[in-house]
């Protein structure tokens, strides 16, 4: 895989987690720590999330970071 196909699986992720929890962007944001713009970037696959920032939304979404690279079936 190259790094863009795995942006797209961890935004998929993320989009999927976050609405299976009836959360909002600016919820999951704060929840998170991130900034609600980073999140929209993060979400659509244009933002290149650092190991902290996976791991705050893994925890927001209680999820293993792991769960956010889950290739989906």
């Amino acid at each position: 895989f190259c790094s863009m196909e795995w942006e797209r699986i961890v935004c998929a992720n993320v989009l999927r987690l976050r609405e299976a929890r009836g959360l909002t962007q600016e919820q999951l944001a704060v929840d998170a720590g991130l900034d609600v713009t980073y999140l929209r970037e993060i979400e659509k696959g244009e933002a290149n999330p650092t190991v902290k920032k996976i791991s705050g939304l893994a925890g927001a979404l209680g999820v293993l970071p792991a769960d956010l690279f889950e290739i989906p079936k």
